[in-house]
Protein backbone atom coordinates (compact mmCIF):
# COMPACT_ATOMS: atom_id res chain seq x y z
CA UNK A 1 0.00 0.00 0.00
CA UNK A 2 1.19 3.20 -0.89
CA UNK A 3 1.67 5.71 1.72
CA UNK A 4 -0.99 8.56 1.94
CA UNK A 5 0.88 11.60 2.10
CA UNK A 6 3.18 10.46 -1.56
CA UNK A 7 -0.06 8.56 -2.66
CA UNK A 8 -2.73 10.89 -3.14
CA UNK A 9 -0.89 12.54 -5.50
CA UNK A 10 -0.36 9.27 -7.93
CA UNK A 11 -4.51 9.50 -7.32
CA UNK A 12 -4.54 12.54 -8.23
CA UNK A 13 -2.59 12.18 -11.51
CA UNK A 14 -4.23 8.96 -12.57
CA UNK A 15 -7.52 10.77 -12.22
CA UNK A 16 -5.69 12.92 -14.44
CA UNK A 17 -4.98 10.44 -16.91
CA UNK A 18 -8.74 9.02 -16.52
CA UNK A 19 -10.31 12.49 -17.74
CA UNK A 20 -7.86 13.35 -19.94
CA UNK A 21 -8.69 9.95 -22.08
CA UNK A 22 -12.45 10.97 -21.48
CA UNK A 23 -12.12 13.73 -23.56
CA UNK A 24 -10.10 11.91 -25.98
CA UNK A 25 -12.43 9.41 -26.86
CA UNK A 26 -15.11 11.79 -27.55
CA UNK A 27 -13.35 14.23 -29.65
CA UNK A 28 -11.37 11.10 -32.35
CA UNK A 29 -15.35 11.26 -34.16
CA UNK A 30 -15.15 14.53 -34.50
CA UNK A 31 -12.27 14.34 -35.83
CA UNK A 32 -12.20 11.74 -38.52
CA UNK A 33 -15.57 12.95 -39.85
CA UNK A 34 -14.75 14.09 -42.81
CA UNK A 35 -12.79 10.73 -43.19
CA UNK A 36 -15.96 8.60 -42.18
CA UNK A 37 -18.37 10.51 -43.96
CA UNK A 38 -16.63 9.66 -47.55
CA UNK A 39 -16.41 6.14 -46.44
CA UNK A 40 -19.73 5.27 -45.27
CA UNK A 41 -21.91 8.42 -47.12
CA UNK A 42 -23.02 10.04 -43.76
CA UNK A 43 -25.17 13.16 -44.04
CA UNK A 44 -24.67 16.23 -41.72
CA UNK A 45 -28.18 15.21 -39.82
CA UNK A 46 -26.72 11.87 -39.09
CA UNK A 47 -24.07 12.81 -37.59
CA UNK A 48 -25.59 15.52 -35.62
CA UNK A 49 -27.86 12.35 -34.55
CA UNK A 50 -24.63 11.10 -33.16
CA UNK A 51 -23.83 13.99 -31.61
CA UNK A 52 -26.96 14.58 -29.54
CA UNK A 53 -27.35 10.81 -28.57
CA UNK A 54 -23.83 11.03 -26.86
CA UNK A 55 -24.92 14.77 -25.33
CA UNK A 56 -28.42 12.88 -24.34
CA UNK A 57 -27.00 9.91 -23.17
CA UNK A 58 -24.12 11.51 -20.66
CA UNK A 59 -27.32 13.42 -19.62
CA UNK A 60 -29.50 10.68 -18.05
CA UNK A 61 -26.24 8.64 -17.03
CA UNK A 62 -25.29 11.27 -14.87
CA UNK A 63 -28.45 10.52 -12.52
CA UNK A 64 -27.03 6.79 -12.08
CA UNK A 65 -23.42 7.38 -12.16
CA UNK A 66 -23.25 9.82 -9.07
CA UNK A 67 -25.13 7.13 -7.24
CA UNK A 68 -22.75 3.99 -8.83
CA UNK A 69 -19.69 5.95 -7.36
CA UNK A 70 -21.47 5.90 -4.13
CA UNK A 71 -23.01 2.34 -3.59
CA UNK A 72 -20.11 0.82 -5.18
CA UNK A 73 -17.39 2.80 -3.83
CA UNK A 74 -14.69 5.13 -5.83
CA UNK A 75 -12.29 2.43 -6.69
CA UNK A 76 -14.92 -0.37 -8.02
CA UNK A 77 -16.69 1.87 -9.52
CA UNK A 78 -14.34 4.37 -11.33
CA UNK A 79 -13.01 1.40 -13.01
CA UNK A 80 -16.07 -0.17 -14.22
CA UNK A 81 -16.88 3.43 -15.88
CA UNK A 82 -13.53 3.42 -17.60
CA UNK A 83 -13.54 0.08 -18.56
CA UNK A 84 -17.12 0.23 -20.06
CA UNK A 85 -16.01 3.71 -22.07
CA UNK A 86 -12.83 2.19 -23.26
CA UNK A 87 -14.54 -0.73 -24.84
CA UNK A 88 -17.70 1.57 -26.26
CA UNK A 89 -15.06 3.53 -27.49
CA UNK A 90 -13.14 0.74 -29.42
CA UNK A 91 -16.81 -0.73 -30.42
CA UNK A 92 -16.62 2.09 -33.10
CA UNK A 93 -13.70 0.74 -35.24
CA UNK A 94 -15.95 -2.21 -35.72
CA UNK A 95 -19.03 -0.26 -36.89
CA UNK A 96 -20.60 -0.32 -40.54
CA UNK A 97 -23.72 1.93 -40.35
CA UNK A 98 -24.95 5.14 -38.65
CA UNK A 99 -26.86 2.74 -36.45
CA UNK A 100 -23.82 1.24 -35.39
CA UNK A 101 -22.32 4.28 -34.31
CA UNK A 102 -25.20 6.09 -32.76
CA UNK A 103 -24.90 2.82 -30.15
CA UNK A 104 -21.42 3.05 -29.65
CA UNK A 105 -21.80 6.69 -28.97
CA UNK A 106 -24.79 6.06 -26.45
CA UNK A 107 -22.48 3.36 -24.09
CA UNK A 108 -19.81 6.12 -24.41
CA UNK A 109 -21.66 8.81 -23.65
CA UNK A 110 -23.40 6.98 -20.67
CA UNK A 111 -20.50 5.44 -19.55
CA UNK A 112 -18.04 8.52 -19.40
CA UNK A 113 -20.45 10.20 -16.98
CA UNK A 114 -18.55 8.47 -14.27
CA UNK A 115 -15.46 10.82 -14.71
CA UNK A 116 -17.05 13.96 -13.04
CA UNK A 117 -18.81 12.56 -9.89
CA UNK A 118 -15.49 9.77 -9.97
CA UNK A 119 -13.11 12.69 -10.31
CA UNK A 120 -15.32 15.04 -7.26
CA UNK A 121 -15.33 12.11 -5.20
CA UNK A 122 -11.47 11.57 -5.06
CA UNK A 123 -10.58 14.77 -4.12
CA UNK A 124 -13.52 14.72 -1.22
CA UNK A 125 -12.04 11.09 -0.49
CA UNK A 126 -8.32 11.24 -0.39
CA UNK A 127 -7.65 14.34 0.47
CA UNK A 128 -8.56 16.71 3.72
CA UNK A 129 -10.52 19.82 3.08
CA UNK A 130 -7.77 22.37 3.09
CA UNK A 131 -6.31 20.44 -0.23
CA UNK A 132 -8.69 19.64 -2.32
CA UNK A 133 -9.10 22.64 -4.43
CA UNK A 134 -5.55 22.22 -5.41
CA UNK A 135 -6.47 18.61 -6.54
CA UNK A 136 -9.64 19.47 -8.16
CA UNK A 137 -7.65 22.08 -9.98
CA UNK A 138 -5.54 19.83 -11.27
CA UNK A 139 -8.05 17.24 -12.24
CA UNK A 140 -9.86 20.20 -14.16
CA UNK A 141 -7.29 20.99 -16.25
CA UNK A 142 -7.18 17.34 -18.19
CA UNK A 143 -10.59 18.45 -20.13
CA UNK A 144 -8.24 21.27 -21.97
CA UNK A 145 -4.90 18.85 -22.03
CA UNK A 146 -7.46 16.42 -24.10
CA UNK A 147 -9.06 18.61 -26.02
CA UNK A 148 -5.62 19.90 -26.91
CA UNK A 149 -3.81 16.91 -27.71
CA UNK A 150 -6.16 15.03 -29.09
CA UNK A 151 -6.45 16.84 -32.59
CA UNK A 152 -2.27 16.70 -33.06
CA UNK A 153 -2.29 13.08 -32.35
CA UNK A 154 -5.37 11.56 -33.68
CA UNK A 155 -5.56 12.77 -37.33
CA UNK A 156 -1.71 11.63 -37.79
CA UNK A 157 -2.48 8.34 -36.06
CA UNK A 158 -5.04 8.00 -38.20
CA UNK A 159 -3.11 8.61 -41.18
CA UNK A 160 -0.08 5.64 -40.40
CA UNK A 161 -2.59 3.04 -39.25
CA UNK A 162 -6.46 3.53 -40.52
CA UNK A 163 -9.25 5.40 -39.02
CA UNK A 164 -10.19 2.42 -36.90
CA UNK A 165 -6.51 2.11 -35.04
CA UNK A 166 -7.39 5.38 -33.92
CA UNK A 167 -10.18 4.37 -32.01
CA UNK A 168 -8.45 1.08 -30.81
CA UNK A 169 -5.51 2.58 -29.20
CA UNK A 170 -7.18 5.38 -27.37
CA UNK A 171 -9.74 2.60 -25.90
CA UNK A 172 -6.80 -0.06 -25.35
CA UNK A 173 -5.20 2.67 -23.17
CA UNK A 174 -8.64 3.00 -20.80
CA UNK A 175 -8.07 -0.50 -20.12
CA UNK A 176 -4.52 -0.09 -19.27
CA UNK A 177 -5.50 2.59 -16.63
CA UNK A 178 -7.72 0.31 -15.39
CA UNK A 179 -5.12 -1.97 -14.33
CA UNK A 180 -3.08 0.56 -12.59
CA UNK A 181 -5.67 2.00 -10.88
CA UNK A 182 -6.23 -1.54 -9.40
CA UNK A 183 -2.87 -1.52 -8.62
CA UNK A 184 -2.30 1.56 -6.53
CA UNK A 185 -3.80 1.43 -3.47
CA UNK A 186 -4.08 4.61 -1.00
CA UNK A 187 -5.64 5.18 2.29
CA UNK A 188 -8.50 7.32 2.25
CA UNK A 189 -8.21 10.69 4.45
CA UNK A 190 -11.98 10.54 4.97
CA UNK A 191 -14.21 7.38 4.92
CA UNK A 192 -16.44 6.50 2.29
CA UNK A 193 -18.90 4.78 5.31
CA UNK A 194 -18.83 1.32 6.25
CA UNK A 195 -20.67 -0.65 3.41
CA UNK A 196 -23.18 0.76 1.15
CA UNK A 197 -23.98 4.32 1.70
CA UNK A 198 -27.83 4.78 2.32
CA UNK A 199 -28.49 7.47 -0.26
CA UNK A 200 -32.44 9.23 0.14
CA UNK A 201 -32.54 11.06 -3.45
CA UNK A 202 -35.62 12.77 -1.82
CA UNK A 203 -33.12 14.13 0.92
CA UNK A 204 -30.74 15.68 -1.88
CA UNK A 205 -33.33 16.74 -4.12
CA UNK A 206 -34.93 19.11 -1.41
CA UNK A 207 -31.56 20.18 -0.34
CA UNK A 208 -30.52 23.49 -0.96
CA UNK A 209 -27.58 22.75 -1.13
CA UNK A 210 -27.73 20.29 -4.13
CA UNK A 211 -29.88 23.37 -5.61
CA UNK A 212 -27.20 25.36 -5.73
CA UNK A 213 -24.74 23.47 -6.79
CA UNK A 214 -27.49 22.41 -9.90
CA UNK A 215 -27.93 25.76 -10.65
CA UNK A 216 -24.87 26.74 -10.84
CA UNK A 217 -23.66 23.46 -13.11
CA UNK A 218 -26.07 24.42 -15.49
CA UNK A 219 -25.43 28.19 -15.68
CA UNK A 220 -22.06 27.13 -16.17
CA UNK A 221 -21.91 23.51 -18.02
CA UNK A 222 -24.22 25.79 -21.11
CA UNK A 223 -20.87 27.75 -21.71
CA UNK A 224 -18.61 24.86 -21.88
CA UNK A 225 -20.42 23.34 -23.98
CA UNK A 226 -21.38 25.94 -26.43
CA UNK A 227 -17.85 26.49 -26.70
CA UNK A 228 -16.97 23.28 -27.70
CA UNK A 229 -19.35 22.72 -30.08
CA UNK A 230 -19.29 26.03 -31.60
CA UNK A 231 -15.77 27.45 -31.20
CA UNK A 232 -14.32 26.60 -34.61
CA UNK A 233 -16.77 27.58 -36.31
CA UNK A 234 -17.00 30.63 -34.69
CA UNK A 235 -13.54 31.61 -35.95
CA UNK A 236 -14.65 30.34 -39.48
CA UNK A 237 -17.91 32.77 -39.06
CA UNK A 238 -16.01 35.44 -37.65
CA UNK A 239 -12.71 36.06 -38.93
CA UNK A 240 -12.71 33.68 -42.17
CA UNK A 241 -10.31 30.90 -40.89
CA UNK A 242 -10.33 27.59 -42.72
CA UNK A 243 -9.97 24.05 -41.20
CA UNK A 244 -6.51 23.70 -41.35
CA UNK A 245 -6.05 27.36 -40.31
CA UNK A 246 -7.81 27.45 -37.23
CA UNK A 247 -6.41 24.59 -34.98
CA UNK A 248 -3.85 26.84 -33.41
CA UNK A 249 -6.26 29.75 -31.94
CA UNK A 250 -8.50 27.05 -30.73
CA UNK A 251 -5.34 25.52 -29.08
CA UNK A 252 -4.40 29.36 -27.32
CA UNK A 253 -7.98 29.35 -26.07
CA UNK A 254 -8.11 25.49 -24.68
CA UNK A 255 -4.30 25.98 -23.22
CA UNK A 256 -5.84 29.64 -21.32
CA UNK A 257 -8.35 27.47 -20.10
CA UNK A 258 -6.40 24.93 -18.53
CA UNK A 259 -4.48 27.77 -16.59
CA UNK A 260 -7.86 28.92 -15.01
CA UNK A 261 -8.25 25.27 -13.92
CA UNK A 262 -5.02 25.47 -12.20
CA UNK A 263 -5.76 29.14 -10.43
CA UNK A 264 -9.22 27.62 -9.49
CA UNK A 265 -7.11 25.64 -7.20
CA UNK A 266 -4.53 27.35 -6.07
CA UNK A 267 -6.08 30.68 -5.06
CA UNK A 268 -8.73 29.93 -2.45
CA UNK A 269 -6.23 27.75 -1.08
CA UNK A 270 -3.99 30.30 -0.39
CA UNK A 271 -6.05 33.07 0.80
CA UNK A 272 -7.45 30.17 3.32
CA UNK A 273 -3.65 29.95 4.53
CA UNK A 274 -3.71 33.85 4.59
CA UNK A 275 -6.65 33.76 7.02
CA UNK A 276 -9.66 34.19 4.99
CA UNK A 277 -12.56 32.16 5.88
CA UNK A 278 -13.60 28.97 3.59
CA UNK A 279 -16.72 30.81 2.88
CA UNK A 280 -14.99 34.34 1.91
CA UNK A 281 -12.16 32.51 -0.01
CA UNK A 282 -14.76 30.36 -1.95
CA UNK A 283 -16.88 33.02 -3.19
CA UNK A 284 -14.10 35.62 -3.45
CA UNK A 285 -12.89 33.60 -6.11
CA UNK A 286 -15.93 32.79 -7.88
CA UNK A 287 -16.43 36.47 -7.87
CA UNK A 288 -12.98 37.32 -9.39
CA UNK A 289 -13.90 34.42 -12.12
CA UNK A 290 -17.72 35.84 -13.11
CA UNK A 291 -16.12 38.93 -13.42
CA UNK A 292 -13.27 38.21 -16.02
CA UNK A 293 -15.87 36.35 -18.53
CA UNK A 294 -17.83 39.52 -19.38
CA UNK A 295 -15.35 40.63 -21.61
CA UNK A 296 -16.10 38.10 -23.83
CA UNK A 297 -18.83 39.69 -26.22
CA UNK A 298 -16.36 41.98 -27.11
CA UNK A 299 -14.86 39.00 -29.72
CA UNK A 300 -17.86 40.75 -32.14
CA UNK A 301 -16.01 43.81 -32.86
CA UNK A 302 -12.42 42.66 -33.37
CA UNK A 303 -10.84 41.70 -36.66
CA UNK A 304 -7.84 40.10 -35.26
CA UNK A 305 -8.31 36.03 -34.65
CA UNK A 306 -5.57 36.05 -32.26
CA UNK A 307 -6.79 38.95 -29.88
CA UNK A 308 -10.26 37.27 -30.65
CA UNK A 309 -8.11 34.15 -29.20
CA UNK A 310 -6.72 35.44 -25.73
CA UNK A 311 -10.46 36.96 -25.00
CA UNK A 312 -12.03 33.93 -25.59
CA UNK A 313 -9.19 32.09 -23.73
CA UNK A 314 -9.40 34.57 -21.20
CA UNK A 315 -13.21 33.44 -21.22
CA UNK A 316 -12.80 29.82 -20.43
CA UNK A 317 -9.61 30.26 -18.26
CA UNK A 318 -12.58 32.10 -16.07
CA UNK A 319 -14.80 29.23 -16.23
CA UNK A 320 -12.31 26.41 -15.48
CA UNK A 321 -11.44 28.76 -12.91
CA UNK A 322 -15.17 29.05 -11.84
CA UNK A 323 -15.93 25.38 -12.68
CA UNK A 324 -12.95 24.27 -9.93
CA UNK A 325 -14.52 25.73 -7.27
CA UNK A 326 -17.97 24.82 -7.70
CA UNK A 327 -16.50 21.47 -7.45
CA UNK A 328 -14.58 22.17 -4.39
CA UNK A 329 -17.93 24.39 -3.22
CA UNK A 330 -19.27 20.47 -3.10
CA UNK A 331 -16.89 18.70 -1.56
CA UNK A 332 -17.22 21.67 1.59
CA UNK A 333 -20.38 21.06 2.08
CA UNK A 334 -21.45 17.77 0.93
CA UNK A 335 -20.41 14.84 3.12
CA UNK A 336 -17.64 12.69 0.97
CA UNK A 337 -20.36 9.47 1.03
CA UNK A 338 -22.64 11.54 -0.84
CA UNK A 339 -20.49 13.63 -3.45
CA UNK A 340 -20.95 11.19 -6.33
CA UNK A 341 -24.98 11.33 -6.51
CA UNK A 342 -25.15 15.15 -5.54
CA UNK A 343 -22.50 15.78 -8.34
CA UNK A 344 -24.35 13.09 -10.25
CA UNK A 345 -27.29 15.21 -10.08
CA UNK A 346 -25.84 18.25 -10.93
CA UNK A 347 -24.20 17.29 -13.49
CA UNK A 348 -27.31 15.78 -15.22
CA UNK A 349 -29.07 19.61 -15.21
CA UNK A 350 -25.76 20.48 -16.62
CA UNK A 351 -26.04 18.63 -19.75
CA UNK A 352 -29.30 18.86 -20.36
CA UNK A 353 -29.35 23.03 -20.21
CA UNK A 354 -25.85 22.56 -22.24
CA UNK A 355 -28.49 21.33 -24.99
CA UNK A 356 -30.78 23.75 -25.19
CA UNK A 357 -27.68 26.19 -25.52
CA UNK A 358 -25.94 24.29 -28.44
CA UNK A 359 -30.10 24.29 -29.88
CA UNK A 360 -30.02 28.02 -29.25
CA UNK A 361 -26.68 28.53 -31.18
CA UNK A 362 -28.37 26.44 -34.18
CA UNK A 363 -31.69 28.62 -33.95
CA UNK A 364 -29.74 31.75 -33.82
CA UNK A 365 -27.34 31.73 -36.36
CA UNK A 366 -30.18 30.06 -38.83
CA UNK A 367 -31.90 33.06 -38.24
CA UNK A 368 -29.01 35.87 -38.68
CA UNK A 369 -28.57 36.91 -34.79
CA UNK A 370 -24.93 35.04 -35.35
CA UNK A 371 -23.16 34.33 -32.26
CA UNK A 372 -24.26 37.48 -30.49
CA UNK A 373 -26.98 35.82 -28.04
CA UNK A 374 -24.90 32.99 -26.75
CA UNK A 375 -22.02 35.35 -26.13
CA UNK A 376 -24.28 37.72 -24.22
CA UNK A 377 -25.36 34.98 -22.18
CA UNK A 378 -21.80 33.61 -20.91
CA UNK A 379 -20.64 36.88 -20.29
CA UNK A 380 -23.41 37.21 -17.72
CA UNK A 381 -24.01 32.69 -16.37
CA UNK A 382 -21.40 33.24 -13.91
CA UNK A 383 -22.53 36.33 -12.25
CA UNK A 384 -26.08 34.69 -11.98
CA UNK A 385 -24.23 31.47 -10.97
CA UNK A 386 -22.91 33.21 -7.89
CA UNK A 387 -26.36 35.03 -6.81
CA UNK A 388 -27.66 31.60 -6.86
CA UNK A 389 -24.64 30.22 -4.54
CA UNK A 390 -25.28 32.98 -2.39
CA UNK A 391 -29.31 32.28 -2.32
CA UNK A 392 -29.20 29.06 -1.68
CA UNK A 393 -26.24 28.94 0.53
CA UNK A 394 -25.82 32.17 2.57
CA UNK A 395 -22.55 30.85 4.58
CA UNK A 396 -20.25 27.64 3.45
CA UNK A 397 -20.37 25.38 6.44
CA UNK A 398 -17.77 22.75 6.65
CA UNK A 399 -19.87 19.08 5.81
CA UNK A 400 -20.21 16.74 8.57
Amino acid sequence: MVERSAGRWVIVALVFCAVMLNYVDRQILALLKPTLEQQFGWSDQDYGNMASAFQFAAAVAFLGTGWLIDRAGLRLGFALGVAVWSLAGMAHAFATSVAGFIGARIVLGAAESVGTPAAVKSAATYFEAKDRSIALGIGNTAPNVGAILTPLFIPALAVAFGWKAAFLVAGGLGLLWVVAWFAVKVPPAVSEGEGPAPIRWVDLLRDRRTAAIAIAKVLSDQVWFFMLSWLPDLFHRLFGLQQGTVGLPVAIVYTLAACGALTGGWLPTRLIARGWSVNRARKGSLLLYGLLILPVPVVLYLESPWIAALVLGLGLFAHQGFSTNVFALTTDVIPARIVGSTIGIAAFCGNLGSIAMIQLSAWSLGHGWGYAPMLVICAFSYLAALGFIQLLIPRIEPAR
